[in-house]
């Protein structure tokens, strides 16, 4: 027994800050997942176009880079195949002045969103941390750890606010990330500050080889917005039009300063988590054959086709603006890159503590004595010829 039920106090009246703050019931999800395509809804016949273009461009990008890993010219690749509507509808939705928080299997949301697909991809190649300047795109760096990328999205969102800047960030998550404390800090203090931050969730189904059902008991993971006091939505994630929707005016709530939103889009991993996992270990090939027939490439052709905005000579061009896409990616990754081992230190701290400085010198000097070594060897080589 608790000592207000002692009291008594228990039975009478919470005192204010006790009692409900809102009414939970228009922020729970959707029943359904929302959906546009197919329902004969009033579209934009240009977005429904663009949209398009992107899709099969998103497809043949994942379809190059898994190429290039298996070429040796990326180290790991997390394809996003079959995620293609979440990816590109996430980046379509933001304003030039808005921000993205990727994680690492979004490089397709960070290309739609107009960064070179080498830069992006750095990461994976093993380069650099991050091929491109974030400051400069207004693109984070692709996150490999899980979810950490939140607490900053909510952070730069809230500084925005207090500035006064017109930003939005989207921070971009899978199922599993979810399930990490740095989701529950990120999503708490956003709603406590009404920080304008939108939260995308990807449910494609497995947190790497762990199924939904063993990270969560919610009846949705949109569900889990209510928690904290922010509107979930449930969407179909391979609906690139419901995407766009429901992004776009998740954003623009955040932009009037309504709050954040989570969104989860059911979609599904198609290939495997990454080139270095076995995915039938795990799930059946008629899962996987299941969800094919509801690609979202495939989809927005058939939602196209409908409407008589798509035909054979269409789509052509399409798969023709994505296999230049392609080509040039693929010429520009086969390019040895012209590393320095001395770029280690670089951007570490804004000056470089005094244990970094001794390493570098340290390095500097093992480098030295290396070439030195070879050019010896060289002259070596040359007197007994």
């Amino acid at each position: 027994m608790t000592v207000l039920e002692q009291s008594g106090a228990y039975h009478l009246a919470p005192p204010p800050a006790w009692r409900p703050r809102r009414d939970a019931a228009p922020l729970l999800p959707d029943r359904e997942p929302y959906r546009l395509l197919g329902t004969g809804a009033e579209l934009d016949d240009d977005l429904l176009r663009e949209l398009y273009g992107q899709l099969v461009r998103g497809r043949r990008f994942n379809e190059q880079a898994t190429a290039l890993t298996k070429q040796g010219r990326l180290a790991v690749y997390p394809s996003s195949t079959g995620q293609e509507a979440a990816e590109v509808a996430a980046a379509l939705a933001l304003r030039e002045q808005d921000w993205l928080f990727p994680s690492y299997r979004d490089t397709l949301a960070a290309v739609a969103r107009g960064l070179d697909p080498v830069a992006v991809l750095s990461l994976l190649r093993g380069d650099w941390h991050s091929g491109y300047d974030p400051r400069e795109t207004r693109v984070a760096p692709l996150s490999t750890p899980l979810a950490t990328q939140l607490p900053h999205a909510v952070g730069l969102a809230h500084a925005a606010r207090l500035k006064g800047d017109d930003v939005v960030a989207l921070a971009m998550v899978g199922d599993g990330g979810t399930s990490e404390g740095d989701f529950h800090e990120a999503l708490n203090f956003a709603a406590v500050w009404q920080a304008p931050v939108v939260f995308l969730v990807q449910n494609n189904g497995f947190a790497i080889s762990v199924p939904l059902a063993k990270q969560t008991a919610a009846p949705t993971l949109a569900h889990k917005a209510v928690g904290y006091g922010m509107p979930g939505r449930l969407v179909d994630g391979n609906d690139a039009a419901a995407m766009h929707h429901v992004l776009t005016d998740s954003v623009e709530r955040a932009r009037r300063g309504e709050g954040p939103s989570l969104i989860e889009a059911v979609t599904y991993r198609v290939e495997a988590h990454t080139n270095a996992d076995d995915a039938t270990r795990y799930r059946d090939a008629a899962e996987v054959t299941a969800w094919r027939e509801h690609d979202p490439v495939n989809l927005m052709e058939r939602e196209l086709r409908t409407r008589k905005l798509l035909d054979d000579a269409g789509v052509r061009e399409a798969a023709e603006a994505a296999e230049h896409m392609a080509r040039g990616l693929r010429e520009r990754m086969n390019q040895d890159p012209d590393l320095n081992p001395a770029d280690l230190f670089d951007h570490v701290f804004a000056k470089r503590t005094t244990q970094l400085q001794q390493q570098a010198d340290q390095l500097r000097a093992e480098l030295a004595a290396s070439e030195a070594e070879h050019v010896r060897q060289d002259g070596k080589t040359g007197e007994d010829a």
